[in-house]
Order: C-alpha cells, then structure tokens, then sequence
C-alpha cells in the first residue's frame, strides 16, 4: 500500500511540475504507438473485409494463420526486426535501427494480425446479413468491403483500441530495435522497466500510473465520440 501511494504521489508530481523528460517520453510514446496503429489499421481493417467477403481455396488456413499470429511473442518481432535492420541485414543500408522508425516497425507487425482477426470476426457477421443485399445489388468487392467497414465501424473501433492497447503497454520489441536511447526512443514502458532495474520503484510505479491513465484516456476519449455520433443521428 505505501508503495501504491508513493508511486501515486510521484506521478502527481511529475504531472504538476510539468516534468519535461515525462513530457518528452509520454509524447514519444503517442507518436509511436498512433502511427503504427494508423499503419495496422490501414492493412488490418481492409484484409479483415477481404477475407469476411472473398471465398478462396486456402481461406481459411489464412484465417487460421492471421488468428496464430495474435500470440506472436513481442521480443521475437524484436528479434526478427533488428536482424532485418542491423548492419549486417537488408535493410541495414537504411540506418533505422535504434530510432523510432524500427518501434513503429516493430509494433505494426505485432498488432496488425489483432486488428484484421477482431476486423474479420465483426465483418463475417455483417457479411452474413447483408450478403444477398449486395449480391442483388451487384456491388463490387471493394463496395462490399467499403460498405461493411462503414456499417460497422463501431467494430472496428474496437478493434483499433485493441491494438492499442497492445501496442501501447509494449516493451520487449521496441526495448530490442530502439534501444531505450534517452532523447531519443526511450518511451513510458522502456522508462519502467529501466527504473525497475535501478530500484526507483515509485518513479517507476508513477510511470506506470501515468501510462494507466494515457490509455484510459483514449479509450474514453473514443467510447465518447461514438456516443456523441449516436446522439447526432436522433
């Protein structure tokens, strides 16, 4: 309990004082995790359409393959990641190892499957209801897809939360490709994990704290404009 405390106590300060190292980690760590959520979602939310509409001989091998990929171990995409963008690796002409790029990387690799599978089950739903609709309307693919993406968005919304939340609590992939550089890539997780380690426990339990918060925000911030839009259509 004293502990709980003074974690709570130091996030307070670090809020009230406007620290600029938490400002700056806090804002890295937003910039990473949106932009590679904004990636995901772009190659998720469409392939989870694709595959609720389009039938195929090895459908649902893929399904089965997207939905195994959920469980990939974050330091193995770490792993895999670094090797790719080392020196010694294809893209090491590139220098992006050890900078946010690798992060972003990194992350949308890990949450894209989570994204399309959660995409997939709610699109299959709406497929099955409006499947003669579409067919009898002679709607394309890409209208099918289009319009399952925009009847259920509040679906879908869940499931771009869901790849934040992953994404934002990360820390053995990005630890590996960015290194945990201070100025640099170190963001709210590498910066608990490396206060564990020196033995600040309330500096690392206030961090913690504060990226609790973060992600509440997001998540209410959401839940509220789809409320705002409900209202909007009464």
């Amino acid at each position: 309990m004293n502990d709980l405390l003074a974690g709570l106590s130091e996030a307070l300060r670090l809020i009230v004082t406007l620290d600029a190292d938490l400002i700056e980690i806090t804002l890295r760590s937003l910039q990473v995790t949106l932009t590679a959520l904004v990636i995901a979602c772009a190659i998720g939310l469409p392939l989870g359409g694709w595959l609720a509409v389009r039938r195929f001989r090895m459908r649902r091998a893929v399904i089965a393959t997207m939905n195994a990929l959920i469980g990939l171990p974050p330091v193995v995409v770490g792993l895999i990641v670094y090797l790719m963008f080392s020196r010694s690796g294809p893209f090491g002409v590139l220098g992006l190892l050890f900078t946010p790029t690798a992060m972003i990387v990194a992350q949308v690799i890990i949450i894209t499957p989570l994204v399309a599978s959660i995409a997939h089950q709610a699109m299959r739903d709406l497929w099955s209801e409006y499947h003669d609709l579409l067919i009898s309307m002679n709607a394309s693919r890409r209208q099918r897809i289009v319009t399952l993406m925009l009847d259920g968005r509040r679906a879908l919304l869940t499931a771009a939360l869901a790849g934040f939340g992953r994404a934002i609590g990360e820390v053995g992939a990005i630890m590996i490709v960015g290194g945990n550089i201070d100025g640099a890539t170190r963001v709210l997780t590498t910066a608990i994990a490396l206060e564990t380690g020196r033995g600040n426990f309330a500096l690392a339990l206030g961090l913690g704290l504060i990226l609790i918060a973060l992600a509440l925000i997001v998540s209410l911030a959401s839940h509220w404009a789809l409320r705002t839009e409900r209202r909007g259509r009464w």
